[in-house]
């Protein structure tokens, strides 16, 4: 059985948003063109800041999931 989500347009920015950091983290920290040191630090940082934003925002997605079924009951 799918469970269905609604999302509003906000909620899908902020995911692709996060995605995104990420994404261009893990770049950073397998590219060469910055020295090693700079590299590191703005790539851990973009991935830290990405994955830290996702957890509240997967915790608001699951709880409109949590919310809609306990309105159904």
């Amino acid at each position: 059985m799918m469970n269905e989500r609604r999302l509003n347009l906000s909620d899908i920015v902020m995911i692709a948003a996060t995605r995104g950091m990420m994404g261009v983290g893990i770049g950073l920290l397998a590219a060469g063109r910055l020295t090693d040191e700079q590299r590191r630090a703005v790539g851990c940082t973009l991935l830290t800041v990405g994955a830290v934003t996702t957890i509240p925002l997967a915790m608001r997605v699951f709880r409109q999931q949590d919310d809609s079924a306990a309105l159904a009951a």
